[in-house]
């Protein structure tokens, strides 16, 4: 069973230091891959290509997209060496993996996240935590009792003009900050509950719903992405996802706590509503406004992209994104660059006693540089728990229909008893935390 407190030395792999002839710091990190459907591809093609990394082994419940993802990495080494995998602790228990690729449905990750960190295997672990605020919680423990590198899929501390931009508020280049406005996609509302179908027999289902409530099979809940059919259903199913307030959400909010200087604290106050689905196999909100009020004086409000092009206070005609605004100015950031009042802001020089905030230009290289270096990461687990939780709360504001009030300190909330117990979850047996 998979042990929630780890109470043990640190332990460091052998592999890492270079023990009994294994491969050494100025080498390659054994990497095993856990979850291929369309994202754990792509970051494992993009670790594939890390010069200092050996993707040794994969692991996945669909047989296709395991044997599939074999064929990638043993085709780029030209070998047959990589080995497939269904269970991810057979993988983890490898002595040849010194770091995991975190990349399943939203519902395995804390599952996966703890019995890594119990083997002292470093972890590239995508967002969101997954399943509960007291899972999430569980997992930052092990972590830092086992002392092993955790980078949080938020890639966006590590790409475009997000850093840049946090910068700019930081330095009250646009005066006081006052409020964040964060757009995201809403969540799919589209997918009618569906009749129960046979299991394919490539799908061990049982192993894929794992920790989540039993339900019979049908395509649509567990199906992979496939070009024709887009993004995955179970992202706005609630039994394996946040939907994307938390998914999606969990991007921006990052970056906004970043600029905000509260990536290692949380708001004081949560108050919103959402509009959730009726009668349909996907139940995550579809579209919401939140409002967290911050003890510094802030207020982030967080909406689906339709929403959030409507607030009154909505500058520059943009939607999605994170919008800083300032006594002085404002700021806009997304994938696709950023805008600013006054424009003369995007050319702005540091000054010599500005803050700088922590760069990294490759967030897949900064693990692995984080991993030989002993250091921290772009995204650690600290960061990433509070951002994390940020979603967690929004959730369960929402539910709720009333305003809440957390202490960032004690982490919990106040005077609400109901909204303390859905901090957790049950999970299906013999799975727990």
């Amino acid at each position: 069973m998979l042990a929630g407190t780890l109470a043990i030395p640190q332990i460091i792999p052998a592999s890492v230091l270079g023990a009994g002839g294994a491969v050494a710091p100025s080498n390659r990190v054994g990497l095993g891959c856990i979850g291929l459907g369309i994202q754990g591809t792509g970051n494992m093609k993009t670790f594939l290509g890390h010069p200092e990394v050996r993707v040794t082994a994969v692991c996945d419940v669909h047989e296709t997209q395991r044997l599939t993802g074999k064929k990638v990495v043993d085709d780029f080494y030209s070998n047959a060496d990589c080995v497939a995998c269904k269970d991810f602790r057979e993988l983890i228990a490898r002595p040849d993996i010194d770091a995991v690729q975190i990349t399943t449905p939203d519902h395995w990750h804390p599952l996966i996240a703890l019995e890594a960190a119990r083997h002292g295997k470093h972890m590239y672990h995508e967002k969101p935590m997954g399943w509960s605020f007291r899972a999430a919680q569980t997992v930052r423990k092990a972590i830092h009792e086992r002392g092993v590198v955790f980078q949080f899929g938020t890639q966006q501390r590590s790409s475009g003009k997000f850093r840049p931009a946090c910068e700019l508020v930081r330095n009250r280049k646009i005066g006081q900050l006052k409020t964040i406005l964060v757009g995201v996609p809403g969540s799919v509302s589209s997918c009618p509950i569906q009749p129960t179908e046979p299991v394919p027999k490539e799908l061990d289902y049982d192993f894929w719903l794992g920790p989540a409530p039993l339900a019979p099979y049908c395509y649509q809940r567990c199906r992979p992405f496939t070009p024709k059919e887009g993004w995955s259903v179970w992202y706005s199913i609630s039994d394996y996802c946040m939907g994307m307030i938390g998914n999606w959400g969990v991007h921006h909010l990052d970056i906004a706590q970043w600029g905000n200087n509260t990536e290692r604290s949380g708001p004081t106050e949560i108050e919103g509503t959402a509009e959730f689905p009726q009668g349909m196999l996907t139940d995550c909100c579809v579209s919401w406004q939140v409002e967290n009020r911050y003890a510094n004086g802030v207020t982030l409000v967080h909406m689906d992209d339709a929403t959030s092009k409507k607030h009154p206070l909505q500058k520059g005609g943009h939607g999605h994104g994170i919008l800083f605004l300032g006594s002085e100015g404002w700021v806009h950031v997304d994938r696709g660059g950023w805008d600013a009042h006054p424009k003369s802001l995007l050319e702005t020089k540091p000054g010599a006693n500005d803050l700088r905030l922590f760069r990294s230009d490759n967030h897949h290289g900064n693990f692995i540089d984080a991993i030989k270096k002993r250091g921290q990461p772009a995204a650690p687990i600290d960061s990433a728990v509070r951002t994390d939780t940020l979603c967690q709360l929004q959730l369960i504001a929402v539910k709720l229909r009333r305003r809440l009030r957390w202490d960032p300190v004690k982490e919990d909330f106040t005077g609400d008893a109901e909204a303390s117990r859905m901090l957790d979850r049950p999970m299906r047996a013999p799975w727990k935390v």
